[in-house]
């Protein structure tokens, strides 16, 4: 198994935007049967930061999920107009899970 951590760093005081964006995308993603995932945002650290989180079997499920999501025209919109006008950075952070 590996977790995906999609780590955004957030444009200053869009924290509160981001978090009404996600609980659009959750539903979208929900609607269309897609793994569960997770958001976090920062305690400490880096101001604005906002992650998301997903498990997936291997590396190749993962890619396929990604195509998919990125595929569907209805999260594609909301990612667009919605959730990248709220960034200003990110990267992507892939790990093994230890059984």
């Amino acid at each position: 198994m590996i977790l995906v951590r999609e780590v955004f760093q957030l444009k200053f005081g869009k924290a509160k935007e981001a978090k009404a964006a996600w609980k659009e995308a959750a539903a979208i993603l929900r609607k269309n049967n897609f793994p569960p995932s997770r958001a976090l945002t920062d305690v400490v650290g880096p101001y604005y930061t906002f992650i998301l989180e997903t498990a997936h079997k291997d590396l190749s499920s993962f890619e396929e999920a990604n195509k998919n999501e990125l595929g569907m025209k209805e999260f594609g919109e909301w990612y667009q107009n919605k959730f990248a006008p709220l960034v200003e950075s990110g990267k992507r952070e892939i790990f093994t899970i230890l059984d």
